[in-house]
């Protein structure tokens, strides 16, 4: 893994988790493991067990066809080959009394961090995107004000990287990382 040095030992997931673009679009996501990736979204902890995180899926061509428009350009020139694409959304307020749920965002990331070790451990690849059109996402699927859409995301096993554009095969790699001494602050 070029630009990854592990200082300490971490799950094999972790160490191995990067985001790639090179989608195999011959080689669908089995439903049982589609669904596994869900059901470890449902174990993330959130405040006051809210789970505010709620997702839309495309995963057929039809939806797809629906769901690629949201894609900025060069995000759709590779996430068109996955076989599996979805919309990251919060619900912005508690259930129980209506109140504005400011650890949202935070508790669906969480979900998506559970969702990305499982497909990892699963052997597929996924890549979150924050090149699309809320907007348009908000329209397409009537989205309600009170979630926020948060990230589009792309799941599927890796595939040949010379499908992708110039600028995409430049950047499939692992990206380097800050060192602990650089995201701790010292006061």
């Amino acid at each position: 893994m070029e630009n990854r040095k592990f200082d300490y030992d971490v799950l094999k997931e972790i160490q191995e988790h990067w985001s790639p673009r090179a989608y195999d679009d011959n080689h669908s996501v089995l439903e049982e493991d589609l669904m596994a990736l869900f059901e470890a979204t449902r174990y993330a902890p959130s405040c006051v067990n809210e789970q505010p995180w709620r997702y839309i899926l495309a995963r057929n061509e039809a939806e797809k066809q629906k769901f690629i428009p949201i894609l900025n350009a060069s995000n759709a020139s590779w996430a068109t080959k996955a076989p599996v694409l979805f919309l990251i959304l919060a619900k912005q307020t508690f259930n129980r009394n209506g109140k504005q749920n400011r650890f949202h965002q935070f508790d669906a990331g969480t979900s998506w961090g559970f969702l990305l070790l499982e497909a990892q451990r699963r052997g597929l690849i996924t890549h979150a995107m924050g090149g699309f059109d809320v907007d348009l996402a908000r329209k397409i699927y009537l989205i309600p004000d009170d979630l926020t859409i948060i990230a589009a995301v792309a799941v599927g096993y890796y595939g040949d990287i010379d499908q992708l554009d110039v600028e995409s095969k430049l950047a499939e790699h692992p990206s380097p990382r800050l060192s602990i001494e650089e995201i701790l602050y010292k006061y």
